[in-house]
C-alpha cells in the first residue's frame, strides 16, 4: 500500500494510533518527516527506537496534539474503529491535515471467512468492557461504511481498495511476540495480562500450525483514500 503512495523528502506525515511504529518507520525511510501517537506507552519506546527522530506523543485519536492543517499525509492503520468516538477522531485527522492533504484509513477487510478474524476474536474476552455503542474491530470493513464514515468527517473519499496477504510465523515463540506487539493485544495484556493474551493467541493459531511448526494464516485489509 505505501508503494502507491508519493512520498518525497520533506513531507510531513503523522500516523494515528501509531503502535510500535512500523508505518512510520516506513514513511521515515521514504524521506518524510514523521510524528504520531498512541495510548500504549509500552509501544511507543518501540516506535521511539524504530525512528529517533520522529515526534511521537502519548494520547487520544479524539484529541490529537498537532496545529490544524500541518500534515500532508495523515494515516491510520487499525486504529479508528477503536476510538471512544471513531468520527470525532477521523475529524481530529482532517484537522491537522493541510487543505487537501490526504488521510489513510486501513481496516479489516470482510471478516467472514477470513482467516485472521478468528486471531482478532481471541482478545475480546480480554479486553475490557466497551463503552455503550462502541464500533467493534470490524465496524467500518463494509466499503459502503467506510465511505459514509469519511464523508461524516467532512471527508471525499477518492478510493477504495483491498489489500490481501498472508502471515507467516516461522515458530510459535514469534507468532506470540507479533501478534501480542500490536495496541489491542498491549490493552489485553495491560486487562487480563501477558500470559493470558499469549495463551488466547496460541490457542487460536493451532489450527494454523503447519507441518515444520510453523503458522501461516490469511488475512484482508481494506483502506480508504480521502482528502481534507
Amino acid at each position: 500500500m505505501f508503494d502507491s503512495l508519493s512520498f518525497h523528502i520533506g513531507m510531513t506525515c503523522c500516523d494515528v494510533g501509531c503502535g510500535a511504529g512500523l508505518a512510520a518507520r516506513l514513511a521515515s525511510d521514504r524521506g518524510a518527516v514523521v510524528s504520531g501517537i498512541d495510548a500504549a506507552a509500552s509501544l511507543l519506546e518501540i516506535a521511539r527506537e524504530r525512528v529517533p527522530g520522529a515526534d511521537f506523543h502519548l494520547g487520544d485519536l479524539e484529541e490529537l496534539p498537532f496545529p490544524d492543517g500541518v500534515f500532508d499525509l495523515v494515516t491510520g492503520f487499525n486504529s479508528f474503529q477503536f476510538a471512544a468516538d471513531p468520527v470525532a477522531a477521523l475529524g481530529e485527522a482532517r484537522r491537522i491535515s493541510k487543505p487537501g492533504g490526504r488521510i489513510v484509513v486501513l481496516t479489516w477487510g470482510n471478516p467472514q471467512g477470513m482467516e485472521a478474524a478468528a486471531i482478532v476474536g481471541a482478545l475480546k474476552p480480554l479486553l475490557p468492557p466497551p463503552p455503550p455503542g462502541a464500533p467493534g474491530p470490524f465496524a467500518l470493513s463494509d466499503a459502503d461504511a467506510l465511505k459514509a464514515f469519511a464523508t461524516s468527517a467532512g471527508l471525499t473519499a477518492l478510493d477504495v481498495s483491498d489489500v490481501a496477504c498472508r502471515w507467516y510465523y516461522r515458530d510459535l515463540d514469534t507468532a506470540l511476540r507479533g501478534l501480542g506487539s500490536s495496541g489491542v493485544a498491549a490493552k489485553a495484556a495491560e486487562h487480563s495480562g501477558a500470559q493470558a493474551v499469549d495463551q488466547a493467541h496460541a490457542e487460536a493459531l493451532a489450527r494454523f500450525r503447519q507441518a515444520d511448526g510453523s503458522y501461516r494464516l490469511e488475512a484482508c485489509f481494506r483502506w480508504l483514500m480521502a482528502s481534507a
